[in-house]
């Protein structure tokens, strides 16, 4: 049974960040029936780190599972080998199922900052793609034509432009509907980007006996540009296991107009408080900087807790304000790590100094690095001594490393 739902946590699932509810009507009614339903939520593994722009769907999804639905996690590990055309101008290069598998591996874990793992439907659309027959796939596509698929926006204006549509693109959104009869979903919470594909969810399941799923389209996230939605292929994320001063800063960085967005999206702060203070910084009463500062500790502090977010802005308020170097600690490094040295790349992405040990290797290559004052090699590369202080400059960054246990 689902627990009992007030009229403003009502309010806040069907409206709050809400831009289009599909059979409204039912959805409200399933929500109140007492009658747990199937919620599904898929993604195509596409990049190592989740981030803020999922978590807006992830709030909502942690919302109804506290009601006591079951939330159903769709991991599209088949559908990512081609990849979604959804909002692309240019088609995506196939990917082999290895490299796609490894990428999803640790979604569950980041959806556990959010999502109560315990009460997780976790599938994997390989379950049935793999092993389909050419004969089921077909009766599938039989249900759709090509001119309802070239409906779609971005097929539209790329054939304006005269680029190339690939047939597989045209598959997607079958596919991704057809995970819906699979998972006999009652519901669906999408970012408003997808709303075409899970349409076509419904499409099947009125073909396949089963009750049309309702679909919740939420308003997708700006990126850190503030312009473009947040994605990963467009390098405006902030990463759901991103440390949490590195999440402080971005977020200190998203432009002025995004803020009140940002606060209806990933916070619960009450939208007439939102508006008042929209409304405040036009008009210059309240400096927008310090409502940054108050979004960012308000969303690191949910993400990494109170401590971290007070941390995180000290830790600001010192690099920017006071102009010190920025410090560092290796959140991967536990006290079992004490004696052992590290070498450079791995060093830097466990600080933080870099995002992963790839992209240390790459700017110690390219002779970028210096460390304590030596500019590193990678032949060899330096041995790190983790017990004490270093000094890290690249480029314009420059980052105070500290040893794990000398934090306080």
């Amino acid at each position: 049974m689902t627990k009992n739902i007030t009229g403003k946590k009502q309010q806040d699932i069907l409206k709050r960040g809400v831009v289009k509810l599909i059979k409204e009507d039912e959805i409200e009614k399933n929500i109140l029936s007492g009658r747990p339903l199937r919620i599904k939520h898929g993604i195509d593994p596409t990049g190592n780190q989740l981030h803020l722009g999922y978590a807006v769907i992830y709030r909502k999804l942690k919302a109804l599972q506290d009601l006591g639905h079951t939330i159903v996690f769709l991991v599209g590990d088949f559908t990512a080998r081609f990849g979604d055309p959804t909002g692309r101008m240019e088609s995506r290069g196939m990917r082999n199922a290895a490299e796609v598998r490894k990428l999803a591996d640790s979604y569950v874990e980041q959806i556990s900052r959010i999502l109560d793992p315990e009460k997780l439907e976790v599938h994997f659309n390989s379950e049935w793609y793999d092993t389909m027959k050419l004969e089921e796939l077909f009766s599938i596509l039989a249900n759709f034509t090509t001119a309802q698929i070239l409906e779609r926006d971005m097929f539209q204006e790329r054939i304006k432009k005269g680029k190339e549509v690939a047939l597989h693109e045209l598959l997607y959104p079958i596919l991704q509907g057809y995970d819906s009869v699979m998972l006999k979903s009652d519901l669906t919470v999408i970012g408003s980007d997808q709303i075409f594909n899970e349409l076509a969810g419904r499409h099947l399941q009125k073909i396949y006996n089963q009750e049309p799923q309702g679909i919740i389209a939420l308003e997708v996230l700006p990126g850190t540009d503030g312009k473009k939605k947040m994605s990963q292929s467009l390098g405006n994320t902030i990463g759901l296991s991103e440390a949490a001063q590195e999440q402080f800063g971005k977020i200190m960085s998203i432009p002025d107009d995004v803020i009140s967005t940002y606060f209806t999206l990933l916070t619960d702060r009450p939208q007439e408080e939102i508006d008042g203070a929209s409304a405040a910084m036009k008009t210059k009463k309240i400096n927008p900087r310090d409502e940054k500062e108050l979004l960012a500790h308000t969303i690191v502090e949910w993400i990494w807790g109170q401590e971290e977010a007070e941390k995180s802005k000290d830790e600001f308020i010192r690099v920017n304000k006071e102009k010190k170097i920025p410090t560092r600690t290796p959140e991967k490094i536990g006290p079992e790590d004490q004696g052992k040295t590290f070498d450079l790349p791995h060093f830097l992405s466990v600080s933080g100094a870099t995002a992963t040990t790839s992209a240390a290797r790459r700017l110690i290559s390219q002779r970028a690095v210096y460390i304590d004052g030596e500019l590193a090699t990678d032949n060899p590369y330096p041995q790190v001594d983790i017990t004490k202080e270093h000094i890290v400059k690249y480029g314009k960054k420059a980052y105070k490393i500290k040893p794990r246990s000398s934090q306080k």
